[in-house]
């Protein structure tokens, strides 16, 4: 449903938030270290309100900081906290990520007991990518206890270490009986020139690679999300419906709209209608904007929509692929953001899955002319789109024409990519077989971003494919 005026109002002040924790960042960092402290019965006089004897905080949630983020607390003592979520999206906080507030809603509150301890530990924002973008808070044990976060929480805790857990990927592995590939072959633009389109914004458990899953947050439980095309002049009406259990948002490149309008993050339950007019031609990224925009695009939330050229010429087939990174967390849990900072991501991939065209190589003709549309959606590394074994005789990047036949008979190798860019090249096979296609960034090829087109009669047993 959409939100009411009031709410739009306070969700429209409210994404400021998103905008300045980019500016306040280090900011949060001072400001953490002020103590909320008071002492549990209110007592006053010299020596009162020692760390030691401190049972009672005030804590603020925001984008992204818990407030202070350090406490001292007395060993073997329960300690109360009046915990008030200040930012714009959803949090909450939980000593080891098990025990505390639920999750709190923009300017909701409460006051929770915890402990008592008899050795530091931490609490932090359990909301995936929280926690790695800084909404940590220590506490550590006093009156005999060693401080410090080094020591085993009382409660038996968890693992902090990002990578302890993570899925891994075996580059041999193949899909069981009954997978199958995404679809690359690109439809033509819909009849008309108004596009009514609806999105989920969903988080579920999808296959990434042979036996490996992840919990991504998806738009139509689909990874990449639909393929959306048209025509300069037409007109796309998106509702985006968020039946998640996180804030999401949509951002269209092809759009001219105020980011604090059509792209602001509704809550789950929530609803938003993001209409635009495509006045420009190109292939373009669409992605989920919701803070942190990197957690949300690297775990899913992405996807392409074409544009054509005015003058686009016809040709027997069209396909589509977008080149995307993966960063494994926990099998069937979110991606890990820790990597996605680092950009340490454990696979690149077309169209979501790892090495998809080689074990389902795409089949088409000898002496047809075909047009491959790719989209960089990153969100962090560059494309080097090659296909091995012919020439493109046309190739166009971020709306314009690079190369197009004519007498000069000029040749091109690669359509070079940085992440959120997007174009297409025109090719043809001169003879039947197996024709790889690749990033150029052999680095990257060889970690998922890898395909094969089958030319005519080609045998695709040496490659394992149907």
């Amino acid at each position: 449903m959409q939100p009411s005026g009031e709410e739009r109002a306070r969700e429209d002040r409210d994404t400021g938030w998103w905008v300045l924790s980019f500016v306040i960042g280090m900011s949060a960092l001072v400001i953490a270290t002020l103590s909320f402290a008071v002492r549990a019965n209110g007592a006053a006089g010299p020596g009162a309100a020692t760390a030691a004897a401190t049972t009672e905080f005030k804590v603020q949630l925001g984008e992204f900081f818990v407030s202070p983020a350090s406490i001292d607390v007395p060993a073997h003592t329960a300690i109360t906290l009046h915990v008030k979520n200040t930012g714009s999206m959803v949090h909450d906080l939980k000593v080891e990520g098990l025990t505390g507030t639920t999750r709190l809603s923009p300017g909701a509150d409460e006051t929770i007991v915890i402990g008592p301890f008899d050795a530091s530990t931490e609490a932090w924002c359990t909301v995936p990518g929280h926690k790695a973008a800084g909404m940590l808070m220590k506490v550590n044990v006093t009156d005999g206890a060693t401080p410090g976060t080094d020591s085993t929480p009382s409660n038996g805790g968890v693992s902090t270490d990002s990578g302890s857990q993570n899925a891994t990927i075996d580059p041999q592995a193949k899909p069981a009986d009954g997978w199958t590939a995404r679809d690359p072959v690109l439809p033509a633009a819909s009849a008309g020139t108004v596009h009514e389109v609806s999105f989920d914004a969903t988080e579920t458990v999808i296959e990434v690679a042979p036996g490996v899953t992840q919990q991504m947050w998806t738009f139509n439980n689909e990874v990449p999300g639909p393929i959306l095309r048209g025509k300069v002049g037409d007109t796309f009406r998106v509702t985006l419906t968020n039946r998640g259990t996180l804030g999401h948002s949509l951002d269209f490149h092809a759009s001219r709209v105020a980011w604090s309008d059509e792209m602001r993050t509704i809550q789950p339950g929530e609803s938003l209608v993001y209409e635009f007019k495509a006045e420009y031609a190109g292939a373009f990224m669409y992605h989920c904007g919701t803070a942190p925009t990197l957690h949300h695009i690297g775990n899913g939330m992405y996807g392409a929509i074409i544009i054509d050229p005015p003058d686009l010429r016809p040709v027997d087939q069209e396909f589509l692929v977008t080149q995307s990174e993966l960063y494994l967390g926990p099998q069937g849990q979110p991606g890990d953001l820790t990597k996605m900072m680092n950009e340490n991501f454990d696979a690149v991939v077309f169209n979501g899955y790892f090495n998809q065209y080689v074990h389902a190589p795409i089949h088409v003709d000898a002496n047809k002319r075909y047009r491959m549309w790719v989209v960089d959606d990153g969100p962090n590394e560059n494309s080097a789109f090659h296909i091995v074994g012919t020439i493109f005789d046309t190739l166009y990047k971020e709306g314009a024409y690079a190369l197009q036949p004519d007498t000069s008979t000029g040749g091109a190798q690669v359509l070079d990519l940085q992440p959120a860019q997007g174009g297409f090249v025109e090719f043809s096979f001169a003879e039947d077989g197996l024709y790889p296609f690749i990033t150029h960034k052999f680095a990257n090829a060889s970690k998922g971003a890898q395909g094969f087109f089958a030319v005519g009669n080609a045998d695709t047993s040496a490659i394992g494919g149907h």
